[in-house]
């Protein structure tokens, strides 16, 4: 007898498994009533972990036991379940002595513990699968489209409960209720807590959603809980509103029952709009400048200054050089300055967003005449090309899609293998001048899809494929796909950040995971602000203005005691700390004592260098990211005890009061009156005028000083400042 057998490995599994057992498999032929591995049984090892990454579905599987994460590989987990260990999971003429159907149900020891019961509708299932001879999944399988999930959004009362309901929608027309096999996490476990059966129940106050999977697809549910706060309706009618932001938040906040904090103080608006805007502070002169100005559209006309200055470019230059990892460990000098000169030439010709990008997409040549061709040098993998390109332009990571389909996403193993074909035949070359490389495009060469063995289509992420064999430079098609009006992750991206950067908070946080089972805290705001950038060209100054002008961002951050608990509605500004590079400026900016960095000139700011690559402590120590991934997790905004220590004792603030020539010297060299010097140090660290209590209290302790101790009670009194919250934070 001669035995043959065909299809690669698992080819070869299956031959062997027949030729040595003898039991009769079959992933074609099944019963007409038999069930569906692919569409009945996968989802049940889904649901009870089977296929988890913490059970069979890790990486190296469990017990010498592999399946594919959430069982995105149907034709391999066939295989693994019915040939592996000689098919000893398996038992067609006994399914009740199958171990499929033993270790769930607790018969035999098994480290997972006990999943259902024998009665159950999971058993029967899987039982009648394996009595039908187990038949594999079928090339005409009903494949599915899609999930509903019923009620799709629900208001509910402290305290409250929801039962959620999911229907599968395939594509020969059917449906079927799959509540049962459905997987459910929470959004925000403080407002809302979901169990496996998909019942909703009441944690607290806000808005919190409910992910639902099943058989990789995604569906949400958003649940709101209005405050328990009693608020007239005129409160929310009366709300001043200047432009659709105002229309939107508004809207959100009296759904929630959230009242608006009213409006800020000039002093508070005015210190607050030059750190968001440009990262420094402004000074004395400008202060009782804005202040002492009556006009009625001083704020707009503030506003429209901030954004034309030079400041202004080197702040921008300095968040994109974030995203784009402009830095020297990767890049020789020359042309991480290439790299850093093209982007602030960019930022200040205002250059579209959309523009801008499709340069980068598009480059090639020199990497020292196009800097944007660096972006093709610090990302020479196809693959992390096509990661980073989807962090920084699309707020979102495919990552986890390079190994399996995603697990809380809906990009599929596939989807990304044919995303990062479209980078597979960028090549560069040594030029011939130091640290210069030439970009240029093949016309040959693929990214193999390691489970396939082949290479996947080029096609963008829910874009047209490419033809495989066709030479042009596939980047072309991607660049119109990605900044195309039409593409809702490519504006919603850049909202969101720049959202973020004048909030503290992102419509989406993180900013940068914009996933679907991500859901925005105001979603119409964001479709909003998407549909304004589009509409003006991707003009990010004009969103940024916008934004500026708008009511909720010249809220006061005090809190009204209806609104305290909401930290994602913008019924307020939220303070927050200072980011790292705009502290130490400012340190160095009230001081009078600039910060010398090894390498550049005397008297750059923090946010005037091009490289994160630069040695400082106090960086370091306040989170400044390395620029080593595309990710806003690599800055650190959080406070530290490390941080606290540097402030009130460590060597920046310190040797800045004490440091020859600084403002403190000047003040007492002039003979300025201590009143005037507390007024200075004020309004140039906080933008305002002390109160008489502050004034009457400094001044006389400034003045009662003996002469040579004056200098070291003037240092106190800028040290007590600089290192109160009122100074550290943006409010």
């Amino acid at each position: 007898m001669k035995w043959r057998f065909s299809g690669g490995l698992r080819g070869l599994a299956t031959f062997l498994f027949t030729a040595v057992v003898g039991v009769g498999f079959s992933s074609e032929a099944p019963t007409n009533t038999a069930p569906s591995f692919r569409n009945q049984v996968q989802p049940i090892l889904a649901k009870f972990g089977c296929s988890s990454g913490a059970c069979h579905g890790a990486a190296a599987g469990q017990n010498g036991f592999k399946l594919s994460l959430r069982g995105y590989d149907d034709e391999g987990d066939y295989i693994a379940l019915t040939r592996h260990a000689l098919g000893r999971r398996i038992i067609p003429s006994d399914p009740g002595r199958s171990l499929m159907l033993l270790k769930p149900t607790g018969a035999v020891p098994h480290k997972g513990g006990k999943k259902f019961d024998t009665e159950s509708p999971e058993y029967k299932i899987l039982s009648d699968w394996i009595a039908s001879g187990a038949p594999g999944p079928r090339k005409d399988d009903p494949r599915i489209e899609r999930i509903e999930v019923t009620p799709a959004h629900a208001v509910l009362k402290p305290g409250g409960a929801q039962q959620l309901t999911v229907r599968a929608l395939f594509n020969d027309g059917h449906t079927e209720d799959v509540t049962r096999w459905a997987k459910y996490t929470d959004a925000n476990a403080a407002v809302t807590q979901v169990d496996e059966a998909g019942s909703v129940n009441v944690m607290g106050q806000g808005e919190g959603a409910v992910t639902i999977w099943y058989l990789s697809r995604i569906g949400l549910a958003t649940i709101t809980v209005p405050f328990t706060n009693s608020v007239s309706a005129e409160v929310f009618a009366q709300a001043p509103k200047r432009n659709f932001i105002d229309e939107f938040v508004n809207r959100k906040l009296q759904t929630l029952n959230l009242p608006p904090s009213p409006r800020s103080s000039d002093e508070e608006l005015f210190r607050r709009v030059y750190i968001d805007t440009m990262g420094v502070l402004p000074t004395a002169k400008e202060t009782r400048e804005f202040l002492s100005d009556s006009s009625p559209d001083k704020r707009d006309r503030l506003i429209d200054s901030l954004l034309e200055r030079d400041e202004f470019v080197d702040y921008w230059t300095y968040k994109w050089s974030d995203l784009l990892l402009v830095q020297s460990k990767s890049l020789k000098p020359a042309a991480m300055w290439s790299y850093y000169r093209w982007l602030r030439n960019n930022v200040a010709a205002n250059t579209p967003w959309d523009v801008l990008v499709r340069n980068i997409m598009t480059a090639q040549g020199s990497t020292l005449e196009n800097g944007g061709a660096n972006f093709f040098v610090l990302h020479e993998d196809p693959r992390l090309m096509a990661e980073t390109t989807s962090q920084a332009f699309l707020g979102m990571s495919i990552n986890c899609a390079k190994c399996h389909n995603h697990p809380m996403e809906k990009w599929t193993n596939d989807e990304y293998f044919g995303f990062a074909n479209l980078f597979a035949r960028v090549r560069k070359k040594s030029g011939s001048s130091d640290g210069e490389n030439v970009i240029f495009v093949a016309n040959r060469g693929d990214v193999v899809q390691p489970l396939r063995g082949k290479p996947q289509p080029p096609r963008p992420l829910e874009g047209q494929p490419l033809p495989i064999d066709d030479e042009g430079d596939r980047r072309h098609a991607l660049s119109q796909w990605l900044t195309s009006p039409d593409n809702p992750y490519f504006t919603r991206a850049i909202v969101n950040r720049i959202w973020a950067n004048f909030f503290g908070v992102g419509l989406v946080e993180a900013v940068d995971d914009l996933r679907v089972t991500n859901p925005a805290s105001n979603e119409q705001l964001l479709s909003g602000a998407a549909r304004f950038l589009t509409e003006r060209r991707f003009d990010l100054k004009a969103l940024m203005r916008a934004i500026l002008q708008s009511e909720a961002y010249q809220r006061t951050s005090r809190a009204l005691p209806e609104n305290s608990g909401d930290t994602r509605f913008y019924s307020r500004y939220y303070p927050r700390r200072m980011m790292a590079e705009v502290l130490l400026d400012t340190l160095s900016q009230v001081t009078g004592a600039l910060t010398q960095f090894k390498g550049y000139p005397e008297g750059w700011r923090a946010l005037q260098l091009p490289d994160s690559n630069v040695d400082s402590y106090f960086l370091k120590s306040f989170g400044r990211p390395d620029r080593e991934k595309t990710c806003e997790c690599e800055r650190a905004d959080e406070s530290s005890v490390t941080q606290v220590l540097h402030i009130t004792n460590g060597d920046t603030l310190n040797k800045k009061l004490t440091a020859k020539g600084n403002r403190v010297e000047k003040l007492l060299a002039d003979k300025t009156p201590p009143e005037k010097a507390i007024e200075e140090l004020y309004l140039s660290a906080l933008a305002r005028y002390p109160t008489e209590g502050e004034k009457e209290k400094l001044t006389r302790a400034l003045s009662e000083a003996p002469e040579r101790e004056r200098r070291q009670a003037l240092e106190d009194i800028y040290w007590a400042v600089l290192s109160s919250r009122e100074f550290l934070f943006n409010h």
